[in-house]
């Protein structure tokens, strides 16, 4: 399987993307680099599938990645949202939940900016 190392080692490279996947479920849209974006993206697609199957291996299996954040103001965690909001709204949909949108390069290192969104927000 091919990645991209993004310029950290292992342990970094997995805390940076359970923060970006976590982020993405709670906000529906996160703005990061494109290959952040890319990366992030297998991840959250096969996240959204385990949740659309629903059983309690499949919660384990995405708790064992997915950080337990809140959203502010509420008791709902970034697990419980997946597996209630998001899994009903893709229960049709066989694959293909996110999107990229690219914004053009960042000021100062003229990185690639994107937002990495789910399709079908409110």
């Amino acid at each position: 399987m091919a990645y991209q190392k993004l310029g950290r080692d292992t342990s970094a490279r997995k805390a940076l993307f359970r923060d970006m996947v976590t982020d993405l479920f709670l906000y529906e849209r996160i703005q990061t680099t494109e290959a952040k974006a890319k990366e992030v993206r297998s991840i959250a697609e096969r996240l959204i599938t385990l949740a659309k199957r629903g059983d309690l291996h499949a919660r384990r299996q995405v708790a064992a990645f997915v950080r337990r954040e809140q959203l502010e103001g509420s008791e709902n965690d970034a697990i419980q949202k997946l597996f209630s909001e998001l899994a009903t709204r893709y229960s049709e949909r066989p694959g293909g939940y996110t999107r990229i949108l690219k914004l053009g390069p960042r000021r100062g290192d003229a990185a690639p900016m994107v937002y990495l969104e789910l399709v079908d927000r409110a």
